[in-house]
């Protein structure tokens, strides 16, 4: 994925990020922002794992939307 690609080279930590079937650390991290399917279906959802949560923070149509507020999300 080219989003993975970018974050590395921009220097963002691994563990700061989590992008489902595609960079899922191990151990999981404490905390996280993270690019997922939305559950149930129907697009991407953004958003921040904290204790143990997920907790979204936008709900997006597109791959490309969602990719572009994970960024936002890490600074990048």
């Amino acid at each position: 994925m080219l989003l993975e690609r970018a974050l590395r080279e921009a220097g963002v930590p691994a563990e700061h990020y989590w992008i489902e079937g595609v960079h899922e650390p191990a151990p999981t991290p404490p905390d996280f922002a993270y690019l997922r399917a939305r559950p149930g279906g129907g697009g991407w959802e953004t958003g921040v794992f904290e204790q143990g949560a997920y907790e979204p923070v936008a709900a997006h149509d597109t791959e490309a939307g969602a990719c572009a507020h994970l960024r936002s999300l890490l600074g990048v």
